[in-house]
């Protein structure tokens, strides 16, 4: 009978709390249509920045672009991250391996992590990846190994 009344109080006690709470909650309603609108649209303009930055050779000294390497960020991988790199020696996350490319093959300046450049870099990667399923850590590659039979390099 003790239990009965120590469960029953306890359920009691947590509807009163979650009431309070749920009353007294500062929540924000579900975003209106215009607030939608505009969210999308400050995200595709970071997108379209960073396609821009992307397809520049201005992030480094020689000419090349994070393109060259990554047409249309292809095989940037942005949903495997935070994963292990060993060019780097750590697990890093996207930003760092971006990093990573500007200073190494483009002969450039890092960027600071939380510059606007960086997030539009990152916001392309990552939108033209959109319906990707994450996978952190994982070191897949976006495309099979192709054998070579004849020409170069080939023994």
């Amino acid at each position: 009978m003790r239990i009965k009344r120590y469960l029953l109080t306890g359920v009691l006690a947590a509807g009163i709390l979650t009431t309070l709470i749920i009353k007294d909650s500062k929540s924000k309603p579900p975003f209106e249509e215009e607030e939608l609108k505009l969210m999308n649209e400050e995200l595709i303009n970071l997108v379209k920045k960073g396609d821009e930055l992307w397809h520049s050779p201005k992030l480094g000294t020689n000419g090349l672009t994070c393109a060259n390497c990554h047409p249309d960020a292809a095989n940037s991988n942005p949903h495997t991250f935070p994963k292990y790199q060993s060019n780097i020696g750590k697990v890093a996350t996207l930003r760092e391996m971006i990093n990573w490319c500007i200073q190494i093959p483009l002969k450039g300046k890092t960027l600071p992590e939380d510059s606007e450049e960086m997030k539009a870099l990152e916001a392309y990667s990552i939108y033209m990846h959109r319906g990707f399923k994450l996978k952190p850590g994982d070191n897949e590659k976006a495309y099979p190994p192709v054998r070579v039979e004849s020409g170069p390099g080939y023994p």
